[in-house]
């Protein structure tokens, strides 16, 4: 019997990027590989930004990242103990807060685009810098991975 799941940074294409976000966007998150043929769990947040509640914390029953259509890359962080799992993750995970809503239509550029408050609305006016958009990404690699590693879910690992 298997006494660590291996543990990766899974990545895939996006049909649309945000004009909002610079650069190349992908979906982001973290697969735990808990069967023999490469299946599994993506621990991810889905959603949109624009949406009043924001994106939402999805655990997903996936087969292996590589067999997606939309797959981009994979990346070995490490493995979890086999004990851990999925209790302790679930844990740690539902406790992150998911990114909140970030953009909304305005009304007055007649387009959706981030805003620097929800209550009560107020847009960015041109030229002003605007925070960075926290989606996926960020959820991932900013806030789950380092509360998994802190708790001593993710190690190093062959």
């Amino acid at each position: 019997m298997l006494e660590y799941y291996n543990v990766f940074l899974a990545r895939y294409t996006l049909a649309i990027q945000d004009p909002d976000t610079p650069g190349t966007r992908y979906h982001t998150g973290i697969f735990v590989a808990t069967s023999t043929d490469g299946s599994g769990v993506l621990h991810q947040v889905t959603g949109d930004v624009t949406s009043p509640g924001g994106m939402v914390y999805t655990p997903t029953s996936e087969p292996a990242p590589q067999d997606a259509e939309c797959f981009y890359s994979v990346e070995k962080l490490g493995v979890t103990p086999v004990q851990k799992y999925p209790g302790d993750w679930e844990e740690v995970l539902r406790g992150i807060p998911p990114p909140p809503q970030q953009k909304a239509f305005n009304a007055v550029t007649m387009r959706t685009e981030p805003f620097k408050s929800r209550e009560p609305l107020v847009f960015y006016k041109e030229g002003e810098e605007r925070r960075s958009l926290v989606k996926c990404t960020e959820w991932t690699l900013e806030r789950a991975l380092p509360a998994l590693r802190a708790k001593g879910l993710i190690m190093n690992g062959d």
